[in-house]
């Protein structure tokens, strides 16, 4: 059966609703690719996702699939890679998604370093709502919104990531599918959390590919990943968009791993414990 696992057996029946020419048909091409290479059988695939365009992915996966509530893709995704430690869970969403509403959940997963690939489809705009401006859209873009341009300046997802301790981070461009492919199998063999900023066009309302495209560039010669200040530099360079994987941290313990480590209390323990909470506030 493993010889057969070719991308399309991770497509399911449901064609994909985004707009013609939509960035994220490249990285759901680049995730196929990648689980294949892996040969990952389907079932034991999760994918979860938050709302937005790029949030429709499960729908469009053979594998377990849970869309769930705005902002909250990644704590069901450690969530569920505690409950089934066996699954390769993936998250997904975008910059909206991951940004605004679920920001505070991403230093905290980044930190706990749960074996999830956490996958964030990057088009500075909030498309699914008709094109208001996102955290990380431009200073002076003019959307609905903004109406006189923006005025809040765009987050740095990638220094971020860096910042709060991500053990793997790399970028990719949807329109590259082999090398953004190659990143998104390197994201789920890492053992820890991955963020992939995977940047991700919007031809509707904020086609910014001829601007971004020049400003692509591959990681410099000879550089080394597993440093993390010159990956916060690189990530704080935004004249120039490196791909590639900017860190990886050498040796990690995946958050799940390190729960399962811990000692169960006794039947004792708990008494004792629930008797000094009741003894401290009579």
């Amino acid at each position: 059966m493993a010889a057969s696992l070719v991308p399309k057996i991770y497509r399911s029946a449901n064609k994909p609703t985004w707009c013609p020419g939509c960035g994220d048909y490249g990285v759901l091409e680049a995730t196929t690719r990648a689980l294949a290479t892996l040969q990952v059988e389907p079932h034991r695939v999760a994918v979860v996702s938050g709302i937005g365009c790029s949030s429709r992915f499960p729908i469009f996966l053979n594998a377990y699939g849970f869309h769930s509530v705005h902002g909250r893709v990644l704590p069901i995704a450690t969530g569920l890679k505690v409950a089934n430690p066996e699954l390769t869970v993936l998250a997904v969403g975008g910059d909206g998604d991951g940004l605004a509403i679920g920001a505070g959940h991403f230093p905290h997963a980044a930190r706990r370093n749960p074996d999830i690939t956490y996958i964030m489809m990057d088009n500075s705009i909030y498309g699914l709502t008709k094109g208001q401006i996102s955290p990380t859209s431009r200073l002076q873009q003019r959307s609905s919104t903004t109406p006189w341009g923006n005025v809040d300046r765009p987050l740095n997802p990638v220094a971020m990531a860096v910042a709060a301790g991500a053990s793997f981070v790399a970028r990719g461009v949807s329109w590259a599918v082999a090398e953004l492919a190659d990143l998104i199998r390197q994201g789920i063999e890492h053992r820890g959390f991955a963020f992939i900023h995977a940047v991700s066009p919007c031809p509707t309302f904020n086609n910014t590919l001829a601007q971004i495209k020049p400003r692509v560039a591959p990681l410099p010669q000879g550089y080394d990943p597993t440093d993390p200040v010159r990956a916060f530099e690189l990530a704080l360079h935004t004249e120039a968009l490196h791909t590639g994987v900017l860190y990886r941290e050498p040796e990690t313990i995946p958050y799940e791993e390190r729960l399962a480590a811990l000692e169960p209390p006794t039947v004792q323990d708990r008494q004792t414990f629930l008797q000094s909470l009741i003894d401290a506030y009579r």
